[in-house]
């Protein structure tokens, strides 16, 4: 028999009991339906995660600390040895760790690595305030311009290097300090003020290195910084927590940084680092670097490194909730079998016929698998297509309340939907093989002598 016949004939039979087979193929979407959703939330997440690592980091730089554990988890139960040489933090958990800091010393180190261009820390400065002439004096953060960054402006410009005293401000303080519009605030000054951690005045020789202080007080002091460009404010909320940060040179940053510390134990320490790499985008040349560096002692990530462990967690739910949606699948790949079986024990007179009249076996069997299997492929189809519809129709709701802006936590694949709905006929079709079996087993005399 041709097997285009068996796939018409198959047709037909299911068209016969539609009501059976639409039930049937129902138990099959709910999990179709579980499993798509999954997969676009997944994608979705990955996809945000992923932008949020590319829009903050150089994929031609390495990120680096000295300390071997910050990368990694630590064992929380045990509590950890005390020692005077390293720094404490706080992860988000609340537990209290102590890190080791890079140095100056370790910077330079980095720097001479074969493949690395050039070492910078990572640090950002929380200032004390911002303010203006007339204005209400304002919390932020001083951060070093990266040019990678590549911000939307609304007016000024961005030279490759960015003077000192000089400052690119975020649309979020214009009109908090006073300005009608982005225009009207280049070329003027703002007053970035700075307080050391020991509340005592650092020494004349790093308050001279500033220059240009408009006022010392004690431990504070207050810089006058020129507005040289306005960035807008993104459209997404990938870059949400520095949407606020004032950029400047990174020397600026240093500076203020190593005023603020002077006196402290923190003083030119930090707990990462960024080594730019000589054509870095090439990954030959970026993983030998990494292996070097690493091979100094210290602790590398690349941002693909990062992007993984970002995405690690997303991994984990994505796993939890396709289980549910394969428990849904499994338990209706029963209703499948029993379908087949009542579709078998219904027409053993047709089975008898058939075979008595030249089918042979296997295309008896090969029959009622391909019903399984259109049973699979309906459900498959029905599951997706009301998920991807939910989720196009959810997806500008769900961004606008999740604050996701452009962005969307619904992204769907046709690949992995097509991928999905294959595996459903698959596993219909194996489901199918008890059934089919039994057909293909039929004694033709006594299926014609059945009632």
């Amino acid at each position: 028999m041709q097997f285009t016949d068996i796939i018409k004939r198959s047709l037909r039979n299911l068209q016969s009991s539609k009501a059976r087979t639409i039930l049937t193929a129902l138990a099959i979407a709910v999990g179709t339906f579980a499993l798509t959703l999954t997969l676009g939330a997944s994608n979705g997440a990955k996809e945000y995660a992923n932008n949020i690592v590319k829009s903050n980091f150089d994929p031609t730089e390495l990120i680096v600390s000295k300390d071997p554990n910050l990368f990694s988890s630590q064992d929380a139960t045990k509590p950890q040895v005390y020692n005077p040489s390293f720094g404490s933090i706080s992860t988000f958990g609340g537990e209290t760790r102590q890190v080791q800091y890079l140095n100056s010393a370790d910077l330079a180190k980095i720097a001479t690595t074969p493949g690395v261009s050039s070492v910078q820390p990572a640090i950002t400065v929380s200032l004390k305030y911002i303010t203006r002439d007339g204005q209400k004096k304002y919390i932020g953060t001083l951060a070093p311009y990266n040019s990678y960054q590549k911000p939307d402006l609304l007016a000024g410009t961005i030279p490759d290097n960015i003077p000192d005293k000089t400052v690119i401000l975020p649309q979020g303080f214009l009109s908090a300090l006073g300005f009608s519009n982005a225009k009207a605030a280049i070329g003027q000054n703002i007053r970035l003020s700075v307080q050391n951690q020991t509340n005592q005045t650092p020494s004349s020789a790093l308050i001279n290195s500033l220059a240009a202080l408009n006022s010392t007080s004690n431990a504070s002091q207050e810089t006058n910084f020129k507005i040289i460009a306005v960035s807008a404010t993104p459209s997404t909320t990938i870059s949400a927590a520095t949407s606020l940060y004032l950029y400047t040179n990174l020397n600026q940053v240093e500076l203020l940084n190593n005023y603020i510390y002077s006196g402290t134990s923190s003083y030119q320490k930090y707990l990462t680092a960024y080594a730019k790499v000589t054509d870095g985008t090439n990954l030959t040349k970026l993983n030998n670097a990494k292996s070097l560096v690493k091979a100094e002692g210290y602790s590398v990530q690349t941002v693909v490194d990062t992007e993984k462990l970002i995405t690690q967690f997303i991994g984990v739910i994505e796993g939890i909730v396709t289980l549910f949606g394969l428990i849904a699948i499994i338990a209706s790949l029963f209703g499948v079998v029993n379908t087949m079986y009542i579709s078998v024990l219904q027409r053993t007179r047709e089975i008898g016929l058939m075979k008595a009249l030249g089918m042979h076996r296997r295309d008896v069997s090969r029959l009622f698998r391909i019903e399984a299997g259109l049973i699979g492929l309906l459900g498959g189809i029905i599951g997706s297509i009301i998920a991807v519809g939910l989720g196009v129709a959810l997806n500008p709701v769900i961004s606008n309340k999740l604050g996701l802006g452009n962005s969307r936590l619904l992204i769907f694949k046709p690949s992995q939907i097509i991928i999905l709905i294959i595996v459903l006929i698959i596993v219909a079709i194996i489901a199918g093989l008890l059934p089919a079996r039994k057909a293909a087993k039929l004694d033709p005399i006594e299926a014609l002598r059945t009632e």
